[in-house]
């Protein structure tokens, strides 16, 4: 069973938003670490920022699991 052109559409968007994802929170950690030692920040504040970039890899890492799957399964 092959994919229609619709559903690679959509796996391609998802596949974006995922990559998306990675980069900007990526960033957005690193972000985060110069700024918290700039200004002092507290330790448990950086640690939330911490688990938040855990949470998105996280998140990423399913999606990417549940691209690849339906890839495999598509190609029988």
């Amino acid at each position: 069973m092959t994919l229609s052109p619709d559903q690679e559409e959509a796996l391609a968007r998802k596949a974006r938003m995922v990559a998306v994802v990675i980069a900007v929170t990526m960033v957005l950690w690193m972000g985060a670490q110069w700024l918290g030692g700039q200004v002092g920040m507290q330790t448990k504040y950086v640690f939330l920022f911490d688990l938040a970039t855990l949470a998105a890899f996280i998140w990423a890492m399913i999606n990417t699991y549940q691209i690849w799957r339906m890839r495999r399964d598509s190609r029988g």
